[in-house]
């Protein structure tokens, strides 16, 4: 690592990292429910992004984006469970402004090789239920946050402080009154058979039960959105303390403060039942938020379309910080002045969580296809006209082949200049074994296989947790 150099106090950073949260969900970007109205009073004071994008998902591969500037080439990363660390020639946020003289922390993404670089990690317990049956993940977070952010505003160099929240994560268990706040109904009415592809899809039907509220089963899939709502409300709650604290050190205008998220959250769309799996819209719209009064402009709004790896050179530019290191990314603040409509309006996308898919997304065209069969028997190929389908419920490919073959041959066509420039294969195609069961081999040769090998949950502690629900 470079030396540490001495320089005038720049300004703190905080960046607020939320896992799983989807933009569309909040309300400052125009959701029905008021799921953020402490981080809507926050934006009205900075700058907010209507369409930022986490073009590479899940967790690993866009937090890697977010903290270094680069693609997925850049990080040569794009699986959940990625081996090893990133390039050496690819830096993290942490570890250039460690090198600037800054003090960095990270809470809650210790042992991720997203998160190289920092100084200091620390955890936070809270990701289960605690006693009362609910999840005090933000609240959790808060005990260990609060008295560090202290003790970096009280140095004599500035920080980088970077939270990683975890509320809406599944289990979505927001403790009251947000359990209640978007819901009013009997979420076990007999009735109400809204439930039942959730249960019926084997690899996730244990880990819902060993979660979801008993006793008796919910039958209603509005009561768990609402439950992935409160926990968004919860956490909003939680972080307006973060901001109080910062006015209160007296250093909210002398830090950058950033809200982003990994990637978005499928609720009960695509069959990808509340989780962050296929490369549909609700996983790649995330939210991004800036807000520093000395550069940023409060009360804006920037419909340009940006990614991740844009975070890093918007900070370099704005802490007028030469890292030395490319990125991949351009700066947003080529936005906020107008000197740009869009950064990018085409772009390649993956996904490697629990099925390994790429793809090409223009303002008009989704398209994307399998590398290997995945577990929910999905077409190989998806094509989806955004213009006129934003759900993306109608799938084109067969109608528009022209339209296939025209997209991949772009997105072929960047894969080889990106191959080309930084001098290894698509991670894509190298990443085998993805699924972590080296029994099955390199890849999944049928829907068949990946569904009746991948699973998560346990269906004794389901049983267990269902029936001491029932007994209470």
């Amino acid at each position: 690592m470079a030396p540490r150099k001495k320089t005038a106090k720049r300004p703190n950073v905080l960046l607020i990292g939320i896992d799983s949260l989807v933009s569309t969900h909040m309300s400052c970007y125009g959701y029905s429910r008021l799921t953020t109205p402490h981080i809507d009073r926050f934006a009205r004071g900075g700058t907010l992004f209507e369409n930022t994008f986490s073009p590479h998902v899940p967790t690993t591969p866009g937090y890697g984006s977010m903290l270094t500037g680069r693609d997925c080439f850049g990080t040569n990363c794009v699986a959940l469970r990625h081996k090893g660390q990133f390039p050496e020639e690819t830096k993290t946020l942490a570890t250039i402004l460690g090198e600037q003289g800054y003090n960095t922390t990270c809470i809650g993404f210790t042992g991720n090789a997203a998160a190289r670089g920092f100084q200091t990690y620390l955890n936070f317990s809270g990701w289960g239920a605690g006693p009362d049956g609910r999840s005090h993940k933000a609240e959790c977070l808060n005990d260990t946050a609060l008295p560090e952010l202290e003790r970096l505003a009280g140095a004599k160099e500035p920080f980088f402080l970077f939270l990683r929240h975890m509320d809406p994560h599944t289990p979505y268990l927001p403790p009251a009154p947000f359990d209640r706040i978007f819901y009013h109904g009997n979420e076990r009415d007999p009735k109400n058979t809204s439930m039942e592809p959730v249960y019926d899809f084997v690899p996730f039907r244990d880990y819902f039960l060993s979660w979801l509220p008993g006793p008796g089963l919910v039958t209603d899939k509005d009561y768990v959105i609402s439950l992935y709502d409160g926990a968004v409300a919860y956490m909003d709650a939680c972080i307006s303390r973060i901001f109080t604290t910062l006015e209160g050190l007296g250093i909210l205008d002398d830090t950058i403060v950033v809200i982003n998220s990994d990637h978005g959250e499928t609720l009960y769309d695509h069959d990808c039942f509340f989780d962050h799996h296929g490369i549909y819209d609700n996983t790649l719209r995330v939210p991004c938020i800036l807000r520093w009064p000395a550069k940023i402009p409060a009360g804006r709004r920037i419909a340009g379309y940006n990614q991740h790896k844009d975070l890093v050179p918007t900070l370099m530019e704005l802490m007028e910080i030469d890292a030395g290191v490319p990125f991949d990314g351009r700066s947003l603040m080529t936005l906020v002045r107008g000197e740009a409509e869009h950064l990018d309006t085409e772009f390649y996308l993956t996904e490697c969580t629990w099925m390994r898919k790429h793809g090409w997304r223009t303002p008009q065209w989704k398209f994307f296809e399998a590398l290997e069969p995945d577990f929910h028997f999905k077409p190989k190929v998806e094509l989806y006209d955004l213009f006129h389908d934003p759900q993306e419920l109608h799938n084109l490919a067969e109608k528009e082949p022209g339209v296939v073959a025209m997209l991949r041959a772009r997105m072929e066509a960047f894969i080889a200049q990106r191959e080309k420039a930084v001098g290894r294969p698509n991670p894509m195609v190298s990443q085998e074994c993805w699924h972590g069961h080296p029994e099955c081999g390199p890849a999944f040769t049928s829907s068949e296989q990946a569904y009746n090998t991948l699973h998560i949950g346990d269906p004794k502690e389901a049983a267990k947790l269902q029936d001491r629900a029932a007994r209470k």
